[in-house]
């Protein structure tokens, strides 16, 4: 699985306005400056999660943007998918049945590629944003080896 710009960004801000969750709005200008992403990309990332339901806005003077549900109700994994698309390394990794490859059902590999597709999604599929705050409040605490459980 391999992670573009936008989702890294994506990933960010959404962490970004879980930290600020029941503070109020988050301005693009202070989640551009805090998540180091350029305020144009940040635009056209704000819309693609506004689009998918994870995130909100008030417009005005004092506007902003907010997480449109709780952070623990957003999983990494959900929001990975929904900017990158499918995870899987191969697109046959997740099937039963694939009639497009002659290999399917002796293909060596396939076996190894489904290992891997569900290797990632168990850890991306059961971090919360919620857990993130917590391990990113921890950092900011000093406990930089703090143990993560999943």
């Amino acid at each position: 699985m391999k992670i573009s710009y936008k989702s890294d960004y994506a990933l960010k801000t959404l962490l970004e306005l879980a930290l600020n969750y029941n503070k109020g709005v988050v301005s693009i200008n202070d989640l551009a400056k805090k998540g180091d992403i350029p305020y144009k990309f940040l635009e056209q990332v704000l819309l693609t999660l506004k689009k998918g339901g994870f995130v909100d806005s008030k417009r005005g003077m004092s506007g902003g943007y907010y997480l449109a549900k709780p952070p623990d109700n957003i999983t990494l994994g959900e929001a990975i998918r929904f900017i990158e698309g499918p995870i899987e390394p191969l697109i046959c990794a997740s099937k039963k049945r694939y009639d497009e490859c002659k290999d399917f059902n002796t293909c060596a590999l396939k076996d190894i590629w489904h290992q891997v597709y569900t290797a990632t999604s168990m850890v991306i599929d059961s971090i919360t944003f919620a857990e993130l705050v917590r391990r990113a409040k921890a950092k900011q605490k000093g406990f930089p080896n703090y143990v993560y459980t999943i």
